[in-house]
């Protein structure tokens, strides 16, 4: 694939510039999302940003870069058919990032912070025997580049880490990786369930009345997309202490709004959409490490698969 102009929707022009790798030839455009003309979709081979801008159609382009690990906005675009688009995404460091977030929470809960702290309030000394990650059993929902970062954290501490994806394809790091469709069995076992599913037509409200009537006390964090959970049914699984303990880090509105039940629950901890935050010169390195190896035709691990959706 031959790519000369690119069109940047975003003004990060002085980003890119510090960025820039030797022997770069393409030229490149950069506009604000809401500045950009039909004559700069006409004009690139390439579009790179956040989201789609207004008007978005195709014209010339055949790559497609998203500065996210989601793609959903570009997804939901009509006209993909037809056209022979390469749609990429960010991943790099998101791994890392959202591993570290979940084994903050599970720490936060074994170790009993909130317990001990409460203590220390109440100026009393009242010990509690902390517990260990390697005796937990955490199933991890998505098994690509995140879920697997996230499966080789915790097995360093010797926990059973299990995985379940829509192939059910064997992957590192996991002890098993069974199909979403047989996942009930892993999931009664699970003293965490760990989800970092993006939003498919498979994997919306997947986390339903069904799924949590299978847990037995688990508790369950979602980093993946915030449409996967029945949100009520989650409320229900809590009350009949089906799960006990649920952390979420994306929400199916957000901002969540402040009526929202979630808000006033002590079992529940929401964090506003920040476990594996964009950083502008991280989104650049990805893209330009993209282009090379467009350029020298290597695989894309970061390829998205249109008919799954990631």
């Amino acid at each position: 694939m031959n790519i000369h102009n690119i069109l940047v929707a975003g003004n990060y022009e002085k980003q890119f510039q510090e960025q820039l790798p030797p022997k770069i030839t393409q030229t490149f455009r950069f506009k604000g999302i809401d500045e950009i003309t039909e004559e700069d979709l006409s004009w690139a081979d390439a579009y790179v940003g956040f989201k789609p801008c207004p008007g978005f159609h195709f014209a010339d382009i055949k790559w497609v870069h998203s500065f996210n690990a989601g793609v959903n906005n570009y997804l939901e675009i009509d006209g993909w058919k037809g056209h022979d688009i390469l749609l990429t995404r960010t991943v790099c460091s998101f791994g890392q990032r959202i591993s570290e977030y979940c084994l903050s929470y599970v720490l936060r809960d074994l170790q009993y912070h909130q317990y001990f702290e409460g203590k220390q309030t109440e100026k009393k000394w009242a010990p509690q025997t902390p517990q260990m990650v390697k005796d937990q059993t955490i199933v991890i929902f998505g098994t690509g580049e995140i879920g697997q970062e996230a499966a080789k954290v915790f097995s360093s501490f010797g926990a059973t880490v299990y995985g379940v994806s829509q192939s059910g394809k064997q992957k590192e790091y996991f002890q098993k990786v069974t199909e979403t469709s047989s996942a009930s069995t892993l999931a009664a076992q699970a003293d965490w369930i760990i989800s970092t599913l993006p939003l498919t037509n498979e994997t919306s409200k997947l986390f339903d009345r069904a799924f949590f009537s299978n847990l037995n006390g688990a508790a369950f964090i979602n980093v993946g997309r915030g449409l996967t959970v029945d949100e009520q049914a989650l409320i229900e699984a809590l009350n009949s202490r089906k799960v006990r303990y649920a952390v979420l880090d994306v929400l199916d509105t957000e901002p969540l709004p402040e009526t929202s039940e979630l808000w006033e629950r002590d079992d529940i901890v929401i964090t506003p959409h920040i476990s594996a935050v964009t950083e502008v010169t991280e989104a650049i390195a990805c893209f330009f490490d993209t282009l090379k190896k467009i350029e020298n035709n290597e695989i894309l691990p970061n390829r998205v698969d249109f008919m799954k959706g990631y």
